[in-house]
């Protein structure tokens, strides 16, 4: 009787841990992780989880979408109310999938990721609803940046010709974050 319950409670932990993998979650991108974009591999990689595109949505509250650094890296400052609604498109991505997303947005010491309000169409009608997605932002950013261009959607081949250089391309000596965080008092 004891061998037959630890096989059951064996075999509950691991359909347990094997839900608990597969949880989904709801992302929005809108920078170089968009389909067509630079590393929107990272977003087809199993060997980085699951990652199913969804749709195409915008955010509810206007923010500002610049590019900045001298590699022309796209970042959402969390400025609620200041630029544009801005499009993206929304992925279904498991744990292990979201774990390596903030490994590569280097979340929380770079860009801070939370759940935001993002307008969707139906399909097939003109009706419009709000999904909560994660969406990572930069908040400790510098002041002078919210004076750049302000983008509604991203493309690194864009009429403003700032190319996106991959990191694997970059100057690994040179620390652009200093081109873009707030420095403390």
């Amino acid at each position: 009787m004891i061998i037959f319950f630890n096989l059951l409670l064996f075999r509950h932990l691991l359909v347990k841990e094997d839900l608990i993998r597969k949880m989904s979650h709801q992302v929005f991108v809108y920078g170089t992780l968009k389909r067509k974009e630079p590393n929107y591999h990272w977003l087809t990689n199993p060997d980085n989880g699951s990652g199913k595109f969804v749709c195409e949505g915008y955010t509810k509250n206007k923010y500002p979408l610049i590019i900045a650094t001298k590699y022309n890296i796209p970042f959402l400052l969390y400025s609620p109310g200041d630029g544009h609604h801005v499009k993206g498109e929304i992925f279904t991505i498991d744990d292990m999938m979201l774990s390596k997303l903030d490994i590569l947005e280097d979340h929380p010491k770079w860009y801070i990721r939370e759940i935001d309000d993002i307008i969707v169409k139906t399909q097939g009608t003109n009706k419009e609803e709000i999904m909560k997605c994660w969406v990572y932002f930069l908040k400790n950013f510098r002041s002078d940046l919210l004076r750049k261009q302000l983008y509604d959607n991203y493309s690194s081949s864009g009429a403003h010709g700032l190319k996106y250089l991959e990191r694997s391309k970059r100057d690994p000596k040179h620390d652009y974050y200093s081109e873009i965080k707030h420095k403390p008092s």
